[in-house]
This record gives structure tokens, C-alpha cells and sequence, in this order.
């Protein structure tokens, strides 16, 4: 028997807001917390004196039988988490140690709200926004701001901002593939296949809301201010934190851990699109050929990847729906199944097409943003800046000089690069195949464009700054 297709309000998910809240978050909790509230609301003079690690070292140590609705726990955990980071990475060199003060309150807030004690994508995007004018949509980039920034920057709220505004703008596909995965099991070509079509559209308005991000973001403000406070304790060594971090709770001695940092492979939204249309990504350096070697012998199945391992830094409802969601996915069988019909299959690989121009663009941002950011400063190339004080992600030069190493303690431009490359795996027609593939190209055909790729995987980058490569790159944003 086959399982029954998932409820969105089972998850409290919705057609209309996806995987953000039904509600705008909490911008504010109860007085009992006003002690929490006070810093996070000063938090940017804070940082730039120096006092947010007295700050935090002089709080009481709160009780969260205080909080009442999800909404104020969810504030919590925002609260808690940008705390969090402040403290470890506002001072010249980072935190090791984490006091009770943020320790006992934060395990007990990310208990309650399934997450682990880190700042992620939930809560930095997903409960971290408001509406300017409560009237008008939030998927309208321009009527969105943010409740919460480390930095006070324009370009930090537009930073998270900009996937806000995509969540908003992909929440329609969730009841629409849903209904796609039901007319499949129907054996309804004609609704796959609209489904599908519409499906295409909303990945085609979502790429022109990323592209959004060159707007008001600035390259060097990015990677300098506001990049260093959203890293986490895994793969930190060159940024200071070798071990992790040791959460103190004052009762129990404190042990390292290590967490990513925030990360858009954190978004729900973005997995739930692989899921339905049935792409599957591996760990990254495993070719389709070393996992159907891996299958085929006694060898033990590859590990999982870096994608998977970001659903342990989803809200736990969200992980179980997407978990559902993998059990009942048919759309890739059902079109590979009825492949003699063209619509479905050009409709299909349409909807690949436009996943696969998300991720080249996304490409392009992480060389803009973090890869061309990282050489200028290397190299000299950037305007003479005085030799910076502090120790983070921004300024820590890697041993050898190439592992980069984002937020999420990703080596990015391979695993960029690879999730991009499988999304066009699963394409149907032979044409889509050529189009979607990453090796040599036969004479006559058209490939597409990969950021100046060439067939042998040589990243090259053509821009106002010049032509650079990027095939030895490691590092950046964690994004997507």
C-alpha cells in the first residue's frame, strides 16, 4: 500500500507562506526577558566596543518557563542564537567557551524548537523578518525588513532578505507538486504536466529574486562584516576555533562541539524542489560511477553528503515533511515511464533547466562575494587596509593557502559545483541532456552556460574585475 501524500497543515506549512511562519515573527518578548531584548537590541554598539562578552557575562540565567507560544519560542532562539555569535566572534579573537547564561536558556529553546544550539537558516531568514506594510505580500522583496542584524547594515538585512522573499515566492509549488505527486499515482499525464509547467514558472521568479542580491549587498561588506558573525565551530580551525566551542552549563564539564553555521542548504524549500523532482546528490568528490561501484559490491553505501547532513539544522517539522515527502516523490519514475509523451518530458526537463540556472547563479554570487573577495585580499589587489585585529573567518589565511572554508565548514565551489552538475542527471530528452551536461560537448551541440565553464571543469569568471579562475577554489558563503 502506497503512504498517504503529506498535509501541509500537519507540518504547519502552507501554500501561501511555505516553510516561513503563518504569522509575521515576534519582534519582541514578554518583559520577563527584556534583559535578552536589551542586548540584541544594542548588539551593534556592542560589537563595535568590545562589551558584548560583559554584556552576556553579567545576564542572570533566565528560565524559559516563561515562554507561552511558539511564536516567543521561536523569538527566543533568535534572541539566543545572535547572542550567541556576537559572543564568540565580537571580540579580536573568538570565544571558546559559552557561559550559563547562554548555555542553559539555549539548549532549552532549541529542545523545544528541534534545532541544534547555532545560529541557522530558521533563524536568521525564516523567523527574522516582518512585513513593512502588513497589507502587502511578503514575497515582494520591497516590503520586507528585518527584526535582527549583527551588523545594523543595509546589507546584511538585504543579505537575508533576498531568501526571505524566495521562500515567500516557492511557497505555491508545495501544494502544487504535491497535487503533481497525486495525479501521477492517478495516471493524469495532463495534470502532471501543468503542474510541471507551472512548476518552471516559479523557479524562473525565483532566480530573478536572487539575481535581486547584487542590488544592495556590497561584495566587500559581505565577506569583511558581515560573513565572520555567521560562521560556525566546524572546520574553524584557521579562524581560531581548532576544537569547537565548549557550551558551559555550570553544572556539567563542558565538552567541544562543533556546528555548522548558517547555510541556504539549511532551506527547506530548496531540498523540497531536488525531492520532487527526483535529483539525488552525493557526497561531494563521488561520481554517479563511483556510487553505482559502491552498489554493486560489498563495499559499505557512500555517506551522505553535505546537503543531507544540513537537514539536522531544519526545524524538526520541516526535516519530518521533507523525510514524507522522499517516501511518496514519483514525479522522475512517472516521466521516465511515459517519456513518449513530449510535453510532459520538455515540461519536466524544463523545470531542471530552471534548478540548474539557480545554482549557476549562485555560483557566480559565492565567486563575486567570497572567492574573488578572498584573492583580492591575498594578492593585494584590494584597496590598503590596515592590518586587521581581530581573528575570523574574514581573516584567517588557511595553512595552504586554498581551503577556504565557508559558514556551514563547507568546502564550497566543489560542492557548488557538483549539486549543480546532478540536477540535470535525471533530464529525459536527449537534447536536455546535452543542454544540462558538463562534458565535452559533440561538434553543433549547445551547452549551457556554466559561468565561462569549460569541458574540462575549468572555472573561469569574466566580470568588471577582469578574467580569474576559480578551479583550485575552496571556501565561501555555505549558500544553497
Amino acid at each position: 500500500m502506497l503512504p498517504p501524500i503529506p498535509h501541509l497543515e500537519d507540518y504547519g506549512l502552507s501554500g501561501g507562506n511555505g516553510f516561513l511562519p503563518a504569522e509575521p515573527p515576534l519582534e519582541i518578548l514578554p518583559p520577563f526577558y527584556a534583559k535578552w531584548e536589551s542586548i540584541v537590541r544594542n548588539l551593534q554598539p556592542l560589537l563595535l566596543s568590545k562589551r558584548v562578552r560583559a554584556a552576556v557575562e553579567a545576564l542572570p540565567i533566565l528560565s524559559t518557563s516563561n515562554l507561552q507560544s511558539e511564536a516567543e519560542w521561536r523569538r527566543a532562539y533568535v534572541v539566543l542564537v545572535f547572542m550567541l555569535h556576537a559572543y564568540v566572534w565580537g571580540g579580536d579573537r573568538p570565544a571558546e567557551r559559552i557561559p550559563p547564561q547562554l548555555t542553559v536558556p539555549l539548549f532549552e529553546v532549541c529542545e523545544r524548537v528541534q534545532l541544534p544550539p547555532v545560529a541557522t537558516y530558521a533563524g536568521v531568514c525564516l523567523w527574522n523578518h516582518r512585513p513593512i506594510f502588513p497589507d502587502e505580500p511578503t514575497d515582494d522583496l520591497d516590503n520586507l525588513a528585518c527584526l535582527q542584524t549583527f551588523t545594523g547594515s543595509l546589507d546584511e538585512q538585504w543579505f537575508f532578505l533576498v531568501s526571505v522573499a524566495m521562500e515567500a515566492r516557492g511557497a505555491p509549488s508545495l501544494p502544487l507538486m504535491l497535487h503533481a505527486i497525486a495525479a501521477a499515482r492517478q495516471d493524469n499525464t495532463a495534470v502532471v504536466t501543468e503542474c510541471l509547467q507551472r512548476f518552471a514558472e516559479i523557479l524562473d521568479d525565483i532566480n530573478g529574486l536572487l539575481v535581486r542580491m547584487y542590488e544592495n549587498c556590497d561584495p566587500y561588506v559581505f565577506y569583511n562584516r558581515i560573513r565572520p558573525y555567521l560562521a560556525g565551530s566546524k572546520n574553524m580551525a584557521d579562524a581560531g576555533l581548532p576544537n569547537g566551542v565548549l557550551y558551559d552549563d555550570g553544572r556539567n564539564p563542558p565538552q567541544y562541539r562543533q556546528y555548522g553555521g548558517g547555510s541556504n542548504a539549511q532551506s527547506s524549500l530548496i531540498q523540497f524542489f531536488d525531492i520532487v523532482l527526483g535529483v539525488e546528490h552525493r557526497p561531494t568528490g563521488v561520481t554517479r560511477k563511483d556510487q553505482s561501484s559502491a552498489n554493486t559490491d560489498d563495499s559499505p553505501r557512500p555517506r551522505h553528503g553535505f546537503i543531507h547532513e544540513m537537514r539536522e539544522y531544519m526545524p524538526g517539522p520541516h526535516r519530518q515533511f521533507l523525510q514524507d515527502v522522499e517516501a511518496v516523490a514519483n514525479i522522475r519514475a512517472y516521466v521516465e515511464d511515459h517519456r513518449s509523451d513530449p510535453a510532459l518530458r520538455i515540461a519536466y526537463d524544463a523545470c531542471l533547466s530552471m534548478l540548474r540556472v539557480m545554482r549557476d547563479k549562485h555560483i557566480q554570487i559565492v565567486s563575486r562575494y567570497i572567492i574573488l573577495q578572498s584573492r583580492g585580499a591575498r594578492n593585494g589587489s584590494l584597496p590598503e587596509q590596515p592590518k586587521p585585529a581581530a581573528k575570523n573567518l574574514a581573516t584567517a589565511v588557511p595553512k595552504d593557502n586554498k581551503k577556504l572554508r565557508g559558514t556551514g565548514g563547507t568546502a564550497l565551489i566543489p560542492f557548488l559545483k557538483q549539486a549543480r552538475d546532478e540536477t540535470g542527471e535525471p533530464a529525459i530528452d536527449a537534447w536536455a541532456r546535452r543542454l544540462l551536461s558538463n562534458g565535452p560537448m559533440d561538434k553543433g551541440s549547445a551547452a549551457l552556460s556554466k559561468v565561462g565553464e569549460q569541458p574540462d571543469g575549468h572555472l573561469e569568471v569574466v566580470g568588471l574585475c577582469g578574467t580569474w579562475t576559480a578551479d583550485d577554489s575552496e571556501g565561501g558563503i555555505c549558500h544553497w
